[in-house]
């Protein structure tokens, strides 16, 4: 079986690690098409949060209490930068994960695209899912936002990290996203696959950024596979994270069925991706055009995940023994 995931960082490296333990054979292929929105160039180092979230989680090198970043982490150049008042203060780089990223740097500086370098440090980690950035392009989430009488536009990193969406939110502009491409193999994994999913992250800066690169949209649209959601959003508040504010600022309501109505039915929705949607149970849901289910969406551990995975397959038509 071939199953490709659309997924952000944390929450899509949780759910990875599930649907990794469902189909734990070794004929079974697992393709993650990696937002790269939040990228940013940090002291000189080009940083990809969540291309490097789901790979140490899957690897087993993430710092589980977080959710981000390495385990047994020390702060030593931090504390320095801190001390050389060196900008931005705010955002923590920790001195194993400095490594990861000098080593991705030389290799962006040297000429090899982003997608060769995440190969290149899987090899260490080996994440048992081939991760693949949803394009070598340089695209970026920027936020504009209103404080007091001024409007202006910052990166989604100081908007998330340094503000924590406390900022009002007026818009999302993903610089760079219309002149991108896919990253090699992305197409031709959704086109390829037996199933696609949409794991249950945030569906403004995450999916939906992905979303927002020429060609992948289409491709969900061609592809001979069901393509299946799982909100993010359970009663009304988002499974992690702050993906309220993001859904606010595009009027979009915090609710599984808002959601799945923003991804669309391809049957019956202009550019619309999902055949089948999951809410967590006691979650009331109508996306015309989607066949929609109700089951337990809580990632409370590895089986609860891998159960969350297994009735997503299904509802996209395919068992798994």
């Amino acid at each position: 079986m071939k199953v490709v995931v659309l997924v952000g960082g944390v929450g899509g490296a949780r759910f990875l690690v599930g649907l990794k333990s469902l189909l734990g054979a070794p004929e079974h292929e697992v393709t993650a098409v990696v937002n790269t929105g939040d990228d940013v160039w940090m002291h000189g180092l080009r940083i990809t949060p969540d291309l490097d979230t789901c790979m140490y989680t899957l690897g087993g090198g993430i710092d589980v209490e977080r959710g981000w970043g390495r385990a047994d982490e020390s702060w030593t150049v931090k504390e320095e930068l801190a001390k050389y008042g060196a900008e931005p203060t705010w955002f923590g780089l920790g001195d194993r994960d400095i490594a990861t990223h000098l080593v991705r740097t030389r290799m962006l500086r040297a000429g090899y695209p982003l997608s060769a370098v995440v190969e290149a440090l899987c090899h260490r980690w080996q994440p048992g899912v081939r991760l693949l950035p949803m394009s070598d392009d340089r695209v970026e989430t920027h936020v504009v936002v209103s404080e007091g009488d001024e409007t202006r536009a910052i990166h989604f990193q100081e908007w998330w990290v340094k503000h924590r969406a406390a900022l009002p939110a007026q818009s999302f502009a993903s610089v760079g996203a219309e002149s991108a491409t896919a990253a090699p193999g992305v197409v031709d994994a959704i086109l390829e696959a037996d199933v696609v999913l949409l794991a249950p992250s945030n569906p403004v800066v995450s999916v939906g950024t992905i979303l927002a690169v020429p060609g992948i949209r289409d491709a969900l649209r061609k592809t001979e596979a069901g393509v299946v959601g799982l909100s993010p959003i359970i009663g009304g508040k988002p499974l992690r994270g702050m993906a309220d504010a993001c859904l606010t600022a595009i009027g979009v309501e915090t609710s599984a069925e808002a959601v799945g109505r923003l991804y669309g039915s391809r049957k019956t929705t202009e550019g619309g991706v999902l055949d089948g949607w999951l809410v967590h149970t006691g979650d009331r849901c109508d996306v015309p055009g989607v066949a929609v289910r109700a089951v337990p969406l809580l990632m409370s551990d590895v089986d609860a995940t891998a159960a969350m995975a297994r009735a997503a397959l299904e509802l996209a038509g395919v068992s798994v023994g």
